[in-house]
Protein backbone atom coordinates (compact mmCIF):
# COMPACT_ATOMS: atom_id res chain seq x y z
CA UNK A 1 0.00 0.00 0.00
CA UNK A 2 1.45 4.13 -0.99
CA UNK A 3 2.67 5.80 2.08
CA UNK A 4 -0.78 8.34 0.63
CA UNK A 5 -3.25 5.80 1.11
CA UNK A 6 -2.33 4.49 4.65
CA UNK A 7 -5.14 5.35 6.93
CA UNK A 8 -3.18 6.45 10.51
CA UNK A 9 -4.89 6.51 13.67
CA UNK A 10 -4.50 10.12 15.25
CA UNK A 11 -5.33 11.66 18.73
CA UNK A 12 -5.97 15.29 19.46
CA UNK A 13 -5.32 16.45 22.99
CA UNK A 14 -6.83 19.63 23.95
CA UNK A 15 -7.23 21.57 27.36
CA UNK A 16 -10.77 22.62 26.40
CA UNK A 17 -13.07 22.25 23.41
CA UNK A 18 -15.08 25.42 23.70
CA UNK A 19 -15.45 27.78 21.10
CA UNK A 20 -12.61 30.16 19.84
CA UNK A 21 -10.10 30.00 17.44
CA UNK A 22 -8.05 27.77 18.54
CA UNK A 23 -10.79 25.44 18.86
CA UNK A 24 -12.14 26.02 15.70
CA UNK A 25 -8.61 24.99 13.72
CA UNK A 26 -8.60 21.65 16.17
CA UNK A 27 -11.71 20.99 15.43
CA UNK A 28 -11.04 21.40 11.77
CA UNK A 29 -7.81 19.72 11.32
CA UNK A 30 -9.78 16.55 12.96
CA UNK A 31 -12.51 17.56 10.58
CA UNK A 32 -10.05 17.63 7.64
CA UNK A 33 -7.91 14.19 8.80
CA UNK A 34 -11.31 12.22 9.21
CA UNK A 35 -12.23 12.96 5.59
CA UNK A 36 -9.04 11.78 4.85
CA UNK A 37 -9.77 8.58 6.11
CA UNK A 38 -7.87 8.29 9.42
CA UNK A 39 -9.26 7.38 12.62
CA UNK A 40 -9.52 10.60 14.77
CA UNK A 41 -10.45 10.57 18.34
CA UNK A 42 -10.49 13.90 19.80
CA UNK A 43 -9.22 14.24 23.94
CA UNK A 44 -9.76 16.98 26.03
CA UNK A 45 -10.46 18.24 30.05
CA UNK A 46 -13.76 19.84 29.32
CA UNK A 47 -16.50 19.74 26.25
CA UNK A 48 -19.82 21.46 27.46
CA UNK A 49 -21.97 20.06 24.88
CA UNK A 50 -24.15 23.83 24.63
CA UNK A 51 -20.53 25.60 24.29
CA UNK A 52 -18.72 24.20 21.72
CA UNK A 53 -18.71 23.66 17.67
CA UNK A 54 -21.46 21.41 16.20
CA UNK A 55 -18.72 18.96 14.12
CA UNK A 56 -17.75 17.79 18.30
CA UNK A 57 -21.49 16.81 18.91
CA UNK A 58 -22.09 15.42 15.22
CA UNK A 59 -18.79 14.05 13.58
CA UNK A 60 -15.72 13.80 16.11
CA UNK A 61 -15.55 11.15 18.45
CA UNK A 62 -14.46 13.23 21.94
CA UNK A 63 -13.50 11.46 24.85
CA UNK A 64 -13.11 13.84 28.42
CA UNK A 65 -11.28 12.38 30.69
CA UNK A 66 -10.19 14.74 33.98
CA UNK A 67 -13.15 17.16 33.93
CA UNK A 68 -13.01 16.83 37.74
CA UNK A 69 -10.35 18.52 38.95
CA UNK A 70 -10.63 22.50 39.22
CA UNK A 71 -10.02 24.68 36.91
CA UNK A 72 -8.58 27.60 39.50
CA UNK A 73 -8.62 27.71 43.35
CA UNK A 74 -10.63 30.56 44.33
CA UNK A 75 -9.77 32.29 41.05
CA UNK A 76 -6.22 31.71 40.96
CA UNK A 77 -3.14 29.03 40.08
CA UNK A 78 -5.30 28.65 36.25
CA UNK A 79 -1.81 27.50 34.90
CA UNK A 80 -1.36 24.71 37.90
CA UNK A 81 -4.76 23.69 37.48
CA UNK A 82 -4.16 23.37 33.99
CA UNK A 83 -1.13 21.93 34.12
CA UNK A 84 -2.55 19.10 36.39
CA UNK A 85 -6.26 18.50 34.06
CA UNK A 86 -3.35 18.12 31.38
CA UNK A 87 -1.10 15.88 33.67
CA UNK A 88 -4.31 13.74 34.07
CA UNK A 89 -5.38 13.46 31.00
CA UNK A 90 -1.80 12.80 29.36
CA UNK A 91 -1.50 9.84 32.16
CA UNK A 92 -4.78 8.39 30.85
CA UNK A 93 -3.60 8.09 27.00
CA UNK A 94 -0.01 6.90 28.57
CA UNK A 95 -1.69 3.42 30.59
CA UNK A 96 -4.55 3.18 28.32
CA UNK A 97 -3.70 4.30 25.02
CA UNK A 98 -0.02 4.01 25.01
CA UNK A 99 0.20 1.57 21.75
CA UNK A 100 -3.19 3.27 20.02
CA UNK A 101 -1.69 5.63 17.80
CA UNK A 102 0.47 6.78 14.78
CA UNK A 103 0.34 10.07 15.91
CA UNK A 104 -0.91 12.46 18.45
CA UNK A 105 -1.49 16.56 18.11
CA UNK A 106 -1.17 18.30 21.14
CA UNK A 107 -1.76 22.23 20.92
CA UNK A 108 -2.25 25.02 23.95
CA UNK A 109 -0.21 23.27 26.35
CA UNK A 110 3.19 21.93 25.79
CA UNK A 111 3.37 20.36 29.27
CA UNK A 112 1.31 17.25 27.70
CA UNK A 113 4.07 16.50 25.66
CA UNK A 114 6.78 14.06 28.34
CA UNK A 115 4.81 12.27 29.33
CA UNK A 116 2.98 11.32 25.61
CA UNK A 117 6.69 10.90 24.60
CA UNK A 118 6.71 7.46 26.53
CA UNK A 119 3.91 6.74 24.12
CA UNK A 120 4.54 5.08 21.09
CA UNK A 121 3.35 7.68 18.94
CA UNK A 122 4.99 10.96 17.21
CA UNK A 123 3.84 14.20 18.92
CA UNK A 124 3.08 17.36 16.78
CA UNK A 125 2.88 20.33 18.57
CA UNK A 126 0.52 23.32 17.42
CA UNK A 127 1.78 26.55 19.02
CA UNK A 128 -0.89 29.32 18.89
CA UNK A 129 1.21 31.64 20.69
CA UNK A 130 3.90 30.88 23.35
CA UNK A 131 2.00 31.17 26.54
CA UNK A 132 5.01 32.97 28.47
CA UNK A 133 3.69 35.97 26.27
CA UNK A 134 0.06 35.96 27.23
CA UNK A 135 1.02 35.29 31.14
CA UNK A 136 0.49 38.74 32.95
CA UNK A 137 3.70 39.68 35.05
CA UNK A 138 3.18 42.83 36.85
CA UNK A 139 4.33 42.39 39.71
CA UNK A 140 7.75 41.02 41.69
CA UNK A 141 5.54 37.83 42.63
CA UNK A 142 4.02 37.00 39.34
CA UNK A 143 7.59 37.48 37.29
CA UNK A 144 8.86 34.87 40.02
CA UNK A 145 5.77 32.69 40.01
CA UNK A 146 6.13 32.53 36.27
CA UNK A 147 9.85 31.47 36.23
CA UNK A 148 9.19 27.49 36.73
CA UNK A 149 6.21 27.52 34.45
CA UNK A 150 7.97 29.37 31.65
CA UNK A 151 11.04 26.81 32.30
CA UNK A 152 8.85 24.17 31.70
CA UNK A 153 6.98 25.14 28.68
CA UNK A 154 10.26 25.49 26.54
CA UNK A 155 11.61 22.63 28.03
CA UNK A 156 8.34 20.47 27.29
CA UNK A 157 7.67 21.99 23.42
CA UNK A 158 11.34 21.38 22.56
CA UNK A 159 10.43 17.66 23.42
CA UNK A 160 7.79 17.74 20.54
CA UNK A 161 8.90 15.90 16.95
CA UNK A 162 7.11 18.44 14.89
CA UNK A 163 6.01 22.01 15.84
CA UNK A 164 3.63 23.83 13.90
CA UNK A 165 2.74 27.82 13.96
CA UNK A 166 -0.20 29.66 12.75
CA UNK A 167 1.54 32.28 11.58
CA UNK A 168 4.79 34.30 10.02
CA UNK A 169 4.38 36.60 12.87
CA UNK A 170 4.03 33.37 16.01
CA UNK A 171 6.85 32.05 14.37
CA UNK A 172 8.94 35.51 14.95
CA UNK A 173 7.85 35.10 18.38
CA UNK A 174 8.50 31.82 18.86
CA UNK A 175 12.11 32.03 17.75
CA UNK A 176 12.85 35.07 20.11
CA UNK A 177 11.07 33.54 23.06
CA UNK A 178 12.20 30.08 22.85
CA UNK A 179 16.06 30.42 22.31
CA UNK A 180 16.77 27.18 23.49
CA UNK A 181 15.23 25.28 20.56
CA UNK A 182 16.79 25.08 17.70
CA UNK A 183 14.02 23.49 15.60
CA UNK A 184 12.23 26.32 13.54
CA UNK A 185 8.39 25.88 12.79
CA UNK A 186 6.30 25.54 10.46
CA UNK A 187 3.84 27.57 9.57
CA UNK A 188 0.03 26.12 8.99
CA UNK A 189 -2.12 28.31 8.54
CA UNK A 190 -6.14 27.84 10.19
CA UNK A 191 -8.40 27.49 7.70
CA UNK A 192 -12.26 27.60 6.59
CA UNK A 193 -14.34 25.29 5.45
CA UNK A 194 -15.92 27.02 3.17
CA UNK A 195 -18.96 24.94 2.08
CA UNK A 196 -20.19 26.37 5.44
CA UNK A 197 -19.74 29.69 4.47
CA UNK A 198 -22.04 28.98 1.33
CA UNK A 199 -24.89 27.50 3.35
CA UNK A 200 -28.36 29.41 3.01
CA UNK A 201 -29.58 30.99 5.84
CA UNK A 202 -32.62 29.47 8.13
CA UNK A 203 -34.98 32.35 8.15
CA UNK A 204 -37.01 29.94 10.76
CA UNK A 205 -34.80 30.55 12.98
CA UNK A 206 -36.36 32.72 15.83
CA UNK A 207 -33.25 33.72 17.01
CA UNK A 208 -32.45 35.77 14.10
CA UNK A 209 -35.75 38.07 14.70
CA UNK A 210 -33.40 39.76 17.37
CA UNK A 211 -30.74 40.46 14.66
CA UNK A 212 -32.51 41.21 11.61
CA UNK A 213 -32.76 45.40 10.91
CA UNK A 214 -31.88 47.45 7.68
CA UNK A 215 -29.55 49.46 9.47
CA UNK A 216 -26.11 49.33 8.24
CA UNK A 217 -24.09 46.93 10.60
CA UNK A 218 -20.64 47.45 11.81
CA UNK A 219 -19.59 43.88 12.67
CA UNK A 220 -17.07 42.96 15.63
CA UNK A 221 -16.92 39.15 16.23
CA UNK A 222 -14.52 37.88 19.26
CA UNK A 223 -14.48 36.67 22.54
CA UNK A 224 -15.17 38.91 25.41
CA UNK A 225 -11.72 39.32 26.78
CA UNK A 226 -9.98 43.08 27.48
CA UNK A 227 -6.87 41.26 25.05
CA UNK A 228 -9.41 41.26 22.21
CA UNK A 229 -9.89 45.03 22.83
CA UNK A 230 -13.60 44.87 21.97
CA UNK A 231 -13.99 48.67 24.14
CA UNK A 232 -12.27 50.46 20.64
CA UNK A 233 -15.09 49.30 19.05
CA UNK A 234 -17.42 51.38 21.10
CA UNK A 235 -14.59 54.37 20.79
CA UNK A 236 -14.66 53.83 16.75
CA UNK A 237 -18.30 54.29 17.08
CA UNK A 238 -18.48 57.09 18.72
CA UNK A 239 -15.87 58.77 16.60
CA UNK A 240 -17.58 57.26 13.60
CA UNK A 241 -20.54 59.36 14.96
CA UNK A 242 -18.61 62.58 14.77
CA UNK A 243 -17.98 61.96 11.06
CA UNK A 244 -21.60 61.15 9.68
CA UNK A 245 -24.58 63.32 9.65
CA UNK A 246 -27.36 62.84 11.74
CA UNK A 247 -29.48 61.11 9.07
CA UNK A 248 -26.40 58.93 8.28
CA UNK A 249 -25.82 57.72 11.75
CA UNK A 250 -29.43 57.15 12.79
CA UNK A 251 -28.99 54.45 9.47
CA UNK A 252 -25.87 52.78 11.47
CA UNK A 253 -25.88 50.11 14.54
CA UNK A 254 -22.56 48.06 16.23
CA UNK A 255 -23.34 44.49 16.59
CA UNK A 256 -20.19 43.21 19.48
CA UNK A 257 -20.81 39.35 19.08
CA UNK A 258 -18.73 36.77 20.16
CA UNK A 259 -17.88 33.69 22.99
CA UNK A 260 -19.17 34.18 26.24
CA UNK A 261 -19.01 31.64 29.10
CA UNK A 262 -21.26 32.06 32.66
CA UNK A 263 -18.71 30.26 34.06
CA UNK A 264 -15.37 32.80 32.79
CA UNK A 265 -15.40 35.69 35.16
CA UNK A 266 -13.78 37.82 32.56
CA UNK A 267 -16.12 37.33 30.15
CA UNK A 268 -18.99 38.25 32.83
CA UNK A 269 -16.88 41.39 34.14
CA UNK A 270 -15.63 42.40 30.71
CA UNK A 271 -19.80 42.26 29.16
CA UNK A 272 -20.06 44.77 32.43
CA UNK A 273 -17.83 47.05 31.57
CA UNK A 274 -18.82 46.75 27.78
CA UNK A 275 -22.11 48.53 28.66
CA UNK A 276 -20.50 50.49 30.84
CA UNK A 277 -18.46 52.57 28.07
CA UNK A 278 -21.47 52.35 26.21
CA UNK A 279 -23.80 54.15 28.40
CA UNK A 280 -21.26 56.19 29.16
CA UNK A 281 -21.02 57.61 25.33
CA UNK A 282 -24.82 57.89 25.30
CA UNK A 283 -25.47 54.83 23.25
CA UNK A 284 -28.34 52.82 23.44
CA UNK A 285 -27.58 48.97 23.51
CA UNK A 286 -29.21 45.84 24.16
CA UNK A 287 -27.60 42.35 25.39
CA UNK A 288 -28.95 39.18 23.70
CA UNK A 289 -28.51 36.36 25.69
CA UNK A 290 -28.83 32.76 24.64
CA UNK A 291 -31.82 31.12 25.57
CA UNK A 292 -30.10 29.13 27.77
CA UNK A 293 -29.30 31.67 30.01
CA UNK A 294 -32.17 34.83 29.51
CA UNK A 295 -35.38 35.34 27.46
CA UNK A 296 -34.64 38.01 25.29
CA UNK A 297 -37.05 41.04 23.85
CA UNK A 298 -36.56 42.77 20.59
CA UNK A 299 -35.40 46.18 20.74
CA UNK A 300 -35.27 47.85 16.83
CA UNK A 301 -33.57 51.30 17.98
CA UNK A 302 -30.26 50.02 19.71
CA UNK A 303 -27.42 51.68 18.70
CA UNK A 304 -25.19 48.94 19.80
CA UNK A 305 -25.93 45.07 19.76
CA UNK A 306 -24.00 42.87 22.40
CA UNK A 307 -24.53 39.04 20.78
CA UNK A 308 -23.18 36.83 23.95
CA UNK A 309 -22.12 33.85 22.07
CA UNK A 310 -24.00 32.64 18.83
CA UNK A 311 -25.54 29.68 16.89
CA UNK A 312 -24.03 29.07 13.26
CA UNK A 313 -27.39 30.33 11.67
CA UNK A 314 -26.42 33.16 13.52
CA UNK A 315 -23.42 33.57 12.01
CA UNK A 316 -24.51 32.90 8.65
CA UNK A 317 -27.22 35.94 9.11
CA UNK A 318 -24.30 37.61 10.39
CA UNK A 319 -21.96 37.58 7.98
CA UNK A 320 -24.08 38.08 4.85
CA UNK A 321 -26.31 41.57 6.28
CA UNK A 322 -23.14 43.04 8.07
CA UNK A 323 -21.47 45.98 5.71
CA UNK A 324 -17.96 45.77 7.63
CA UNK A 325 -15.97 43.70 10.04
CA UNK A 326 -14.25 45.78 12.46
CA UNK A 327 -11.34 43.31 14.34
CA UNK A 328 -9.60 45.27 16.85
CA UNK A 329 -7.14 43.44 18.94
CA UNK A 330 -3.20 43.97 18.97
CA UNK A 331 -0.62 41.56 17.55
CA UNK A 332 -3.15 38.98 17.23
CA UNK A 333 -1.72 35.25 16.62
CA UNK A 334 -3.87 34.68 13.03
CA UNK A 335 -7.00 35.73 13.84
CA UNK A 336 -9.40 33.37 11.50
CA UNK A 337 -12.60 35.97 11.74
CA UNK A 338 -11.31 38.62 9.26
CA UNK A 339 -11.04 35.05 6.75
CA UNK A 340 -14.21 34.46 7.27
CA UNK A 341 -15.37 37.74 7.28
CA UNK A 342 -13.61 38.02 3.55
CA UNK A 343 -14.92 34.94 2.02
CA UNK A 344 -18.54 35.80 3.08
CA UNK A 345 -17.99 39.12 1.13
CA UNK A 346 -17.19 41.70 4.19
CA UNK A 347 -14.81 44.11 4.00
CA UNK A 348 -12.52 44.04 6.51
CA UNK A 349 -10.84 46.92 9.08
CA UNK A 350 -7.94 45.23 11.44
CA UNK A 351 -5.30 47.03 13.46
CA UNK A 352 -1.78 46.94 10.86
CA UNK A 353 -0.36 44.10 13.37
CA UNK A 354 0.18 40.62 13.88
CA UNK A 355 -1.96 37.81 11.75
CA UNK A 356 -4.09 40.50 9.98
CA UNK A 357 -1.25 41.42 8.52
CA UNK A 358 -0.87 37.88 6.46
CA UNK A 359 -4.55 37.42 5.85
CA UNK A 360 -6.04 41.14 4.48
CA UNK A 361 -4.95 42.56 1.38
CA UNK A 362 -4.69 46.87 2.11
CA UNK A 363 -7.13 48.51 -0.89
CA UNK A 364 -8.76 44.98 -1.75
CA UNK A 365 -10.23 43.20 0.54
CA UNK A 366 -10.48 45.88 3.28
CA UNK A 367 -7.52 47.91 5.49
CA UNK A 368 -5.09 47.81 8.17
CA UNK A 369 -4.77 50.66 10.14
CA UNK A 370 -3.21 51.66 13.94
CA UNK A 371 -4.67 51.21 16.95
CA UNK A 372 -6.54 54.49 17.30
CA UNK A 373 -10.34 55.26 16.87
CA UNK A 374 -10.18 58.07 14.69
CA UNK A 375 -8.45 56.11 12.18
CA UNK A 376 -10.39 53.64 12.34
CA UNK A 377 -13.80 55.37 12.23
CA UNK A 378 -12.28 57.13 8.56
CA UNK A 379 -11.54 53.60 7.13
CA UNK A 380 -15.01 52.49 8.20
CA UNK A 381 -16.92 55.92 6.94
CA UNK A 382 -15.02 55.15 3.60
CA UNK A 383 -16.47 51.52 3.41
CA UNK A 384 -20.16 52.26 4.66
CA UNK A 385 -20.25 55.67 2.73
CA UNK A 386 -18.03 55.10 -0.18
CA UNK A 387 -19.49 57.45 -2.37
CA UNK A 388 -19.11 60.41 0.22
CA UNK A 389 -15.80 59.52 1.31
CA UNK A 390 -12.92 62.31 0.82
CA UNK A 391 -10.57 60.15 2.65
CA UNK A 392 -7.35 59.64 0.48
CA UNK A 393 -5.77 56.92 2.53
CA UNK A 394 -8.41 54.69 2.35
CA UNK A 395 -9.92 53.78 -0.64
CA UNK A 396 -11.81 50.79 -1.87
CA UNK A 397 -13.85 49.51 -4.60
CA UNK A 398 -16.84 47.92 -2.44
CA UNK A 399 -18.51 46.62 -5.41
CA UNK A 400 -15.60 44.36 -6.72
CA UNK A 401 -13.88 43.52 -3.55
CA UNK A 402 -16.71 40.31 -2.74
CA UNK A 403 -15.55 38.42 -6.39
CA UNK A 404 -11.36 38.99 -5.41
CA UNK A 405 -11.65 38.10 -1.41
CA UNK A 406 -13.44 35.11 -2.36
CA UNK A 407 -11.13 33.61 -5.15
CA UNK A 408 -8.24 35.25 -2.45
CA UNK A 409 -9.39 33.07 0.58
CA UNK A 410 -10.32 30.18 -1.23
CA UNK A 411 -6.46 29.77 -2.92
CA UNK A 412 -4.60 30.72 0.03
CA UNK A 413 -7.12 29.62 3.39
CA UNK A 414 -9.45 27.11 2.25
CA UNK A 415 -10.01 23.54 3.52
CA UNK A 416 -8.76 21.59 1.06
CA UNK A 417 -5.53 23.69 0.67
CA UNK A 418 -5.40 23.15 4.89
CA UNK A 419 -5.90 19.13 4.35
CA UNK A 420 -3.68 18.76 1.88
CA UNK A 421 -0.40 20.25 4.02
CA UNK A 422 -2.11 19.23 6.74
CA UNK A 423 -1.98 14.97 5.29
CA UNK A 424 1.78 15.98 3.77
CA UNK A 425 3.21 16.82 7.21
CA UNK A 426 1.38 13.88 9.07
CA UNK A 427 2.72 11.13 6.18
CA UNK A 428 5.88 12.96 7.00
CA UNK A 429 6.18 12.13 10.74
CA UNK A 430 4.79 8.56 9.76
CA UNK A 431 7.67 7.83 7.46
CA UNK A 432 10.10 8.95 10.03
CA UNK A 433 8.49 6.59 12.66
CA UNK A 434 8.94 3.62 10.47
CA UNK A 435 12.10 4.53 9.70
CA UNK A 436 13.46 4.60 13.17
CA UNK A 437 11.73 1.47 14.20
CA UNK A 438 13.41 -0.42 11.31
CA UNK A 439 16.97 0.89 12.17
CA UNK A 440 16.56 -0.11 15.48
CA UNK A 441 15.25 -3.64 14.47
CA UNK A 442 18.20 -3.59 12.46
CA UNK A 443 20.43 -2.80 15.47
CA UNK A 444 19.20 -5.83 17.40
CA UNK A 445 19.56 -8.06 14.81
CA UNK A 446 23.57 -7.03 14.61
Amino acid sequence: MELEQKKLKIAFVHPDLGIGGAERLIVDAGMALKNSGHEVTMYTSHHDKTHCFKETLDDLTVNVQGDFLPQSIFGYGHIICAILRGLYLSLYLLFNKRNEYDIIIADQLATYIPILKFTKSKILFYCHFPDMKLASRNSTIKKLYRIPFDLLEEYSTKMADKILVNSQFTRSIFKETFTKIDIIPEVLYPSINTKEYEKDIDESDKSLDLLKSDKITLLSINRFEKKKNLGLNIKTFKELKEKCSEDEFKNIRLVIAGGYDLLNSENVEYHKELEEIAKANNFTYQTIWPNSMKKNEIKKDANIIFLLSFSENQRTYLLKHSNCLLYTPTNEHFGIVPVEAMYSGLPVIAINSGGPKESVVPGKTGFLCPSDEKELAEASYAILYPEKSTSTKYQINVADMPTYAKEYVFNKFGFDQFKKTLNSILYEMYQHQKEEIQTKTEKKEL
